[in-house]
């Protein structure tokens, strides 16, 4: 979550924008014709129009994926922020729904989440169905421009309907400001050990921590963050949850916290920390902690376009995933990227697993298994040369732009994207520096940003194992890596003046793996 002070225009908008949230009958349309604009990915999310950033209310509910999102129906730049809303039933294939919160007399909408309020705490529900509650953020701009610091507190609604519509309610805001300027993006759990519902939020340069036995009323608990982690930047939407580790069967509580600027590849970033939560405080685990003093922080991804991510609550027990997504930009660029009709998507759903190595807890990150079924047509090289380079053959008929690509290989190995305006887009691994690196000095338009193009990004290996994987998904302007696992995970965008159309290995040593997979358009 990112704001901004408004002209006096945006502030005239604000006012006329302050409709019912009851309203139907303005679902965006997701036009075919639309989602083939220059630099759209084809199967990642996107809105069909205008200005995007990030996700919220992430809550699965009777077999659909629900995705709320920070929109601007009026601009394709940051503005009085409303909730987007979108579900999914397979986490590919995405229907665009009605925005679902407006701004009202208490501000702007801004960044939250949402859940099942399943044994009806909260007194919302009707007819024997749980309710679901959303969480969120009321930003008051008159409040802001009047110089006062308590612009931001915490807000419900509650919905009866799958979603469909929403309730603020009465007594709003649940949580006022108590005199700080940063004040925002509540994330909500049920904590089962604590017998309440426990709400993490940004505040300035740490976290504060309620507790509630209803949704309404909250009560302080902690603070966390004053001094661990990186603070380059403010911190901005906390994502908290119990994850067993993989292997042993302990759990652990992890804290995702977003950071804009002071991520390790230059503006927006996320890290977390790895401990234990009582129902009252979060305390780091002791060999986590050693790591996260003095500036330093434990990343979820290197790249420098995923931000703002958190996970889905309520995910069925039988699932047991943790389910992260993140916003597929960087606040040092996203209001003046060059697309025209929308700005910004989403990374791709991501399952997050916590194991134990010998530097300490960490995240492995890789695709949701159900990306598989959207894989189409399918090639892949062979090679018993120590070193060289190999394009994908004649045969292939899928776009070189939108494909997943797996690669297993001992030494130096390269993938280059390239189309015939001599643009190119470089990603791979460097076993002289024991590190991955995204090149996109080359990869098109950047002159839209001093800070878009800059140097290579780069993120160090983890593993010792001889042999290197990487996983792959490029979708037209974006290149999500996942290293190793998921150990070492890259996401960034680009945006050459027309499709990349041909792709090429290079490598030194020995290439054991090159498939690709055609990823299909999702919205035909």
């Amino acid at each position: 979550m990112k704001y901004f002070i408004l002209t006096l225009f945006s502030t005239l908008v604000f006012f006329t924008s302050c409709k019912q949230d009851t309203n139907t009958s303005n679902a965006p349309v997701a036009d075919v014709d639309h989602y083939s604009d220059l630099h759209r990915p084809q199967y990642h999310f996107s809105p069909p129009e205008k200005w995007m950033n990030d996700p919220n209310g992430m809550v699965y509910y009777e077999g659909e994926y629900h995705l709320f999102y920070q929109y601007y129906p009026d601009s394709t730049v940051w503005g009085p922020m409303h909730w987007g809303h979108a579900v999914t039933k397979d986490l590919v294939h995405w229907e665009h729904l009605p925005v679902a919160l407006y701004p009202d007399s208490l501000g702007y909408i801004l960044s939250g989440s949402a859940v099942v309020d399943w044994n009806n705490t909260s007194g919302f529900g009707q007819n024997g169905k749980p309710p679901l509650i959303a969480i969120f953020t009321h930003h008051d701009p008159a409040g802001e421009r009047a110089g006062r610091i308590d612009f931001q507190y915490q807000s419900i609604a509650f919905s009866n309907d799958n979603g469909r519509t929403w309730t603020k309610y009465d007594g709003n805001p649940v949580i006022p400001n108590p005199g700080i300027k940063d004040f925002r993006d509540p994330k909500v759990i049920w904590d089962e050990g604590s017998n309440q519902w426990v709400m993490v939020f940004a505040a300035a340069d740490m976290v504060k921590f309620y507790g509630s036995p209803n949704l309404i009323n909250w009560q302080f608990l902690s603070d966390f963050g004053k001094t661990y982690g990186s603070h380059g930047g403010v911190w901005e939407c906390p994502d908290l949850f119990p994850m067993k580790v993989a292997g042993d069967g302990a759990v652990k509580w992890v804290l995702l916290l977003s950071i804009n600027p002071g991520g390790p590849s230059g503006g927006s970033a996320t890290q977390y920390f790895v401990g234990d939560f009582d129902g009252k405080k979060f305390t780091l685990d002791p060999t986590f902690a050693a790591q996260v003093m003095a500036e330093k922080a434990v990343w979820l991804d290197w790249g420098r376009d995923n931000y703002a991510g958190v996970t889905w609550s309520d995910i069925p027990k039988e699932d047991g995933r943790r389910i992260f997504m993140g916003w597929m930009s960087n606040w040092d660029y996203a209001n003046v990227v060059p697309t025209k009709k929308w700005r910004s998507a989403m990374t791709l759903p991501r399952e997050l697993s916590l194991v134990k190595t010998a530097a300490g807890y960490r995240l492995l990150t890789k695709p949701v298994a159900e990306m598989a079924a959207n894989r189409g047509s399918y090639s892949k090289l062979e090679t018993t040369r120590p070193k060289g380079k190999l394009a994908l053959p004649a045969s292939v008929q899928f776009p070189q732009s939108q494909m997943e690509v797996l690669l297993e290989f001992e030494g130096h190995l390269t993938v280059e994207l390239s189309n015939a305006n001599g643009e190119l887009y470089r990603i791979g691994y460097d076993a002289a520096t024991n590190e991955f690196f995204s090149d996109r000095t080359k990869s098109g338009q950047f002159d839209f940003s001093r800070s878009f193009a800059g140097e290579v990004v780069k993120a160090p290996r983890v593993s010792e194992n001889p042999l290197v994987s990487m996983h792959l998904f490029f979708d037209v302007a974006s290149a999500e890596l996942f290293a190793d696992g998921g150990e070492t995970v890259m996401t960034n965008i680009f945006f050459p003046t027309t499709d990349f159309n041909k792709a090429e290995l290079v490598f030194e040593g020995k290439l054991i793996k090159a498939e690709f997979y055609e990823m299909k358009r999702v919205w035909d």
